[in-house]
């Protein structure tokens, strides 16, 4: 398969092409992998560049439970959907469990630990109970006073500058509570807790990881087993287990499911243009980051503020994608309710359609497109100047 049929081919796995239009949220996240969010909208965007979904149906997802931003593979969080639930959150346990050892050394012992998981827990499901709703940190800490250490200054330089956050993480990686934004929105970091009492997973963690590896190759269409690794955090040995389990195959150096090798082998890339605007965190590159295979060769060299843009790992600006193939590059510029754009090209009428289509969901539906939750207008300005320019 040449490079632009490769392209194409992500571009198709990933829903970009339209084959997903009509789908639910949840089957979204199910069907095309997961959204990293870390306060950032791109998760809302996922949506609507593959099903045209809108924010207040994702919102109304998010607090009907049907999907949710979860700690999972590699302990990061992503939104997913609600069959992913339970099996998913025991690949993020070992991330939490770190944090413990971690007040282990600080001198906290487990007993101390526990204790303070199991009054957090009964407070939240006396909140839950009596119709309080969801409690955010300073209520937790007041409520739960001395119960709750400080950890001092030794504490702040390992990332735990009191005992609670790691008990909360305990709770949440195993379901016991869950962590809901203030708002209802995915695109910013203010957060309270509620109780959940998820049911456990009936999957071990190796049939987890197997899970996972089957549901990343359908995402990707086919890994090298680095960028499995990369993703999964998986060891070499249990890379192997999860790849076994799920039956792939490896074909002209990526591993595929048996399902994808006849389909890939047959595909034929769409001669129609079809334009998206993705974050830059978006499945289609943060999967394998993988993003310099998805410029073209003539734009190997194009730099952006000194920066070559082909030699990131993760794009610092938004791709602006026809088939897979980057084709320039946006941000949003708040302050005039517009899409700033660098096309490496001269525009066709269905980039200049698209590009509006986007302005107009961002501007009604979000009112700003931060990569992360400090992405503020102003920290981006350089950036949308530069791409002005370019």
């Amino acid at each position: 398969m040449d490079t632009p049929t490769q392209r194409a081919w992500s571009w198709h796995k990933q829903g970009l092409d339209g084959s997903l239009e009509g789908s639910t949220s949840a089957e979204i996240f199910t069907k095309a992998g997961w959204a990293r969010s870390v306060g950032g909208a791109n998760p809302y965007l996922t949506l609507f560049s593959r099903a045209g979904i809108r924010r207040d149906v994702a919102d109304a997802d998010v607090a009907a439970v049907r999907i949710h931003e979860l700690p999972t593979a590699r302990g990061c969080t992503y939104v997913l959907g609600a069959d992913d639930f339970a099996w998913a959150l025991t690949l993020g346990r070992a991330a939490a469990d770190a944090t413990v050892k971690i007040l282990d050394k600080l001198g906290v012992d487990r007993r101390e630990i526990d204790e303070l998981a199991a009054k957090t827990l009964a407070l939240l499901q006396d909140a839950a109970s009596n119709g309080t709703g969801a409690l955010d940190p300073k209520q937790l800490r007041d409520s739960l006073g001395d119960a709750v250490r400080s950890l001092g200054e030794e504490g702040k330089k390992k990332g735990a500058s009191t005992t609670l956050p790691t008990v909360l993480g305990m709770l949440q990686a195993g379901g016991r509570i869950r962590r809901v934004p203030l708002n209802g929105r995915l695109d910013q970091q203010r957060y309270a807790y509620t109780f959940w009492g998820l049911e456990p997973a009936p999957e071990t963690t190796e049939q987890a990881r197997a899970t996972l590896m089957e549901r990343y190759l359908g995402w990707t269409g086919g890994a090298t087993l680095k960028q499995t690794q990369w993703f999964t955090a998986f060891t070499v040995a249990q890379t192997k287990a999860a790849l076994a389990a799920a039956q792939a195959v490896e074909v002209d150096g990526l591993w595929l499911l048996p399902a994808d090798t006849d389909e890939r082998e047959n595909y034929t890339a769409p001669r129609e243009e079809k334009i998206q605007l993705l974050a830059g965190t978006d499945a289609l590159f943060l999967l394998r980051r993988n993003a310099a295979s998805h410029f073209a060769q003539d734009d190997q060299d194009r730099q952006l503020l000194t920066q070559k843009l082909a030699l990131q790992a993760d794009l610092p600006d938004h791709p602006i994608v026809d088939r897979g193939l980057i084709i320039g590059l946006w941000q949003y510029d708040p302050g005039n309710k517009r899409i700033a754009h660098w096309l490496f090209n001269e525009p066709t009428t269905a980039v200049m359609h698209r590009i509006k289509e986007v302005e107009a969901f961002i501007r009604d539906d979000l009112g700003d497109f931060r990569s992360f939750s400090l992405d503020s207008p102003s920290s981006r300005q350089k950036r949308i100047d530069a791409i002005n320019a370019a």
